[in-house]
């Protein structure tokens, strides 16, 4: 084989390799994603029992604990979100300690807006023993508030509270109440 012909396909062989290599587009994110299904989640976590604690000075102080049978992580979709089909039961803590609790049979937290949805069977009971139950209720973590347009009924100590729609901060003291009836037991 003449240098000539060697030459001529040593250039062939460059330009090749240069015409694939400046050819390639940037694909990081879509090769991450080869095998995992557009619909999946990106992971799933069974029997949580996750803990949120407040650190003190000298120690930590129990905020919130979630309990969950599955959670569903679908961070990997553009307007991430965790899912728990199987329903959540939480209970938090404010700063003397009493617990307030909160369970449904459906959950989804949206990561960006931090809004949490809660669907089915949907109970809050707090420490005074105000006990809210209502098919969905949405909670805006950020603003610290729950609204809901569902029919809901809501027992504060004799008094029963039945409405479609409400509108409260998470501590009931700022609360707007849309098509409400109430009933007053009275003792005798």
């Amino acid at each position: 084989m003449s240098n000539l012909n060697l030459h001529n396909i040593k250039t062939v062989v460059v330009a090749f390799a240069m015409t694939t290599v400046f050819s390639c587009k940037n694909n990081y994110d879509e090769v991450q994603k080869i095998g995992i299904l557009q619909n999946e989640p990106i992971g799933i976590a069974e029997n949580i029992n996750l803990k949120y604690t407040e650190k003190l000075q000298d120690s930590a102080r129990l905020k919130a604990n979630l309990i969950s049978p599955e959670m569903l992580d679908y961070s990997n979709r553009d307007f991430a979100f965790s899912e728990f089909p199987k329903g959540i039961h939480l209970i938090t803590f404010d700063d003397d300690g009493r617990k307030t609790e909160v369970f449904s049979e459906y959950a989804i937290i949206y990561n960006a807006t931090d809004l949490v949805d809660l669907q089915g069977n949907v109970v809050i009971a707090t420490h005074d023993k105000d006990t809210l139950f209502t098919e969905q209720l949405y909670y805006d973590q950020k603003r610290e508030w729950l609204f809901t347009n569902s029919a809901f009924t809501m027992r504060s100590g004799s008094e029963v509270i039945n409405g479609n729609g409400l509108d409260a901060d998470s501590n009931f003291n700022n609360l707007q109440i849309f098509e409400s009836t109430a009933i007053r037991y009275l003792d005798e």
